[in-house]
């Protein structure tokens, strides 16, 4: 038999590419502005560039904050948003101590679900998701306001859609743990603002060349806290462990959920101060993992301290935390029922 008799072989699937989590942005987004002391109607608009003065407050003294969560697409077709009251709520908290106008919950309601219903073909089918994106930021002009809360004040309403942030299956995080920086200013670490993003980015950097991590489990005076953009739960048979809630860190939803329904799964929920020694002791025979909208609950594998790795567990992600986070996600998606007021149908 020739070459071109024998038969060929089929080419194997390609794998599908998807874009990097929040760099793609729906079709449309809703705007409103605050002017001389109330809210605009808002307006639906093609997602696009925004006119902003060279002199506005945001860019000057980082008056803006900002939420983040999802809205999925159930079996039904329907789009469901999950905490959306909640995630209004804290984003009205972190206005009130920016000295930022608060939004209003029941128009910023209706400029979410605006978008959504605008955008409704673009939201993916599950595991996908599409990521809302409400900022809140000052624009008055005037670079002499240091010490005065802007009078002008914009709220854009972004939408994103989003895949499975494990598309590749869950990797074990690599963590460094840092005992002497905090991660922002204490009283401003329960707001959701950029600055403290931002400050929380250069020692992230200089950890992950230097060590190869993945995030910074920020420890101040050796009390764990959160990381850069999550926050942190050691898990382990019936038990959860984790920081007690104060103003030095931020109380994500994802992590209230979780703990929410995480007696129903077994689990005794601890919420208390402990130390990075507490801490160390229980990775020997337990698990570690970081909460937060884009991933859930993604499984740490190890922990560096002082150039030392220290593996958590079998430094796989564990099975306590493969279940937790199926729980929350069976939620999400439409697959179990919710406590009340969790699931907002559009």
């Amino acid at each position: 038999m020739n070459a071109q008799a024998m038969p060929s072989t089929p080419p194997a699937p390609q794998a599908i590419v998807r874009p990097a989590f929040g760099s793609v942005l729906a079709g449309s987004m809703a705007v409103a502005a605050w002017r001389d002391g109330r809210w605009s109607a808002h307006e639906l608009r093609r997602t696009g560039p925004i006119e902003l003065s060279p002199a506005a407050h945001v860019l000057h003294y980082a008056s803006s904050c900002f939420e983040g969560f999802k809205a999925y697409r159930w079996a039904d077709g329907s789009i469901n948003i999950f905490r959306m009251e909640r995630h209004i709520a804290r984003l009205c908290q972190s206005a009130r101590a920016l000295a930022l106008a608060e939004p209003d919950p029941v128009q910023l309601a209706a400029m979410i679900t605006a978008v959504i219903e605008r955008v409704r073909s673009e939201v993916p089918e599950s595991p996908g998701a599409l990521y809302l994106r409400p900022v809140l930021f000052g624009t008055t002009a005037n670079i002499g306001a240091a010490s005065v809360p802007p009078s002008e004040v914009m709220l854009i309403v972004l939408a994103s859609p989003v895949w499975d942030y494990f598309t590749a299956g869950p990797k074990p995080l690599r963590i460094y743990v840092e005992e002497h920086a905090a991660r922002c200013a204490p009283h401003l670490g329960v707001v959701k603002t950029g600055g403290n993003y931002a400050a929380a980015m250069g020692p992230t950097l200089a950890a992950r060349q230097k060590y190869g991590v993945d995030q910074v489990l920020f420890c101040p005076g050796g009390e764990v806290q959160e990381t850069g953009a999550a926050n942190f739960l050691l898990i382990r048979d019936g038990r959860i462990l984790t920081r007690s809630l104060d103003s030095t860190f931020l109380h994500g939803v994802t992590r209230e959920s979780l703990l929410a329904i995480a007696p129903q799964l077994g689990f005794r929920v601890e919420e208390r101060v402990f130390s990075v020694a507490e801490m160390l002791d229980w990775i020997r025979d337990g698990e570690a993992a970081l909460s937060g909208t884009a991933a859930v609950l993604a499984g740490v594998g190890t922990l560096v301290r002082d150039g030392q790795e220290q593996r958590v567990g079998n430094g796989e992600v564990g099975p306590h935390t493969r279940r937790l986070r199926g729980a929350l996600v069976a939620m999400q998606q439409g697959e179990v029922p919710t406590p009340p007021g969790w699931i907002t149908r559009v």
